[in-house]
């Protein structure tokens, strides 16, 4: 499956993806508010490997894609959508060098438009830690509502639990954007 946006193309992940995702899944900055990394080489390699196994499930829940500007070709992050039931969680990760210039926006928006214009979701929703203010303004940009903050509702592989700032919209809300 292959997207296309004003300025970037969003695509399957590929097997030779993992040296672009990992300049930026190994960057402790880029994962301070992540449940995860920084990654080493080999959890990379084991992202990329789930990634593959991911698209050839049938069927389908979980959409992970590698984006890339459409100029260059660059990998420059990656954003998903994983269903549950009529609800959908997106997510984003980008690398530090295209932050504050909309490609997050961009690349969720497409997520909003895969979900309620192919798949049929009836709302789409989005965490971030509650220090997360980029991701959180993306949410907001695209028209989500806040629902609350939740309280140590996931453990990070980093230790302990963390809170999350929970942002929905619904279908009916998504052509009002």
């Amino acid at each position: 499956m292959i997207l296309e946006t004003e300025r970037l193309i969003i695509r399957e992940y590929g097997e030779d993806d993992w040296e672009s995702v990992h300049r930026y899944a190994s960057d402790p900055n880029v994962t301070r508010h992540m449940l995860w990394g920084p990654n080493t080489l080999q959890e990379t390699k084991a992202h990329i490997a789930s990634m593959l196994a991911m698209q050839s499930r049938v069927p389908r829940t979980g959409f992970e894609f590698a984006v890339t500007l459409k100029e260059t070709g660059e990998l420059i992050g990656g954003v998903g959508l994983h269903l549950e039931g009529s609800n959908g969680e997106i997510g984003y990760c980008f690398h530090p060098g295209f932050w504050g210039q909309g490609y997050a926006c961009e690349s969720a928006r497409a997520m909003l438009e895969l979900g309620f214009g192919q798949l049929g979701l009836h709302r789409i929703y989005a965490t971030c830690r509650p220090e997360n203010g980029g991701s959180e303004r993306v949410m907001q940009k695209l028209g989500m509502r806040k629902e609350g903050h939740l309280r140590e509702h996931l453990l990070s592989n980093k230790g302990g639990y963390v809170d999350s700032h929970l942002y929905s919209i619904l279908v009916q809300e998504y052509g009002e954007t």
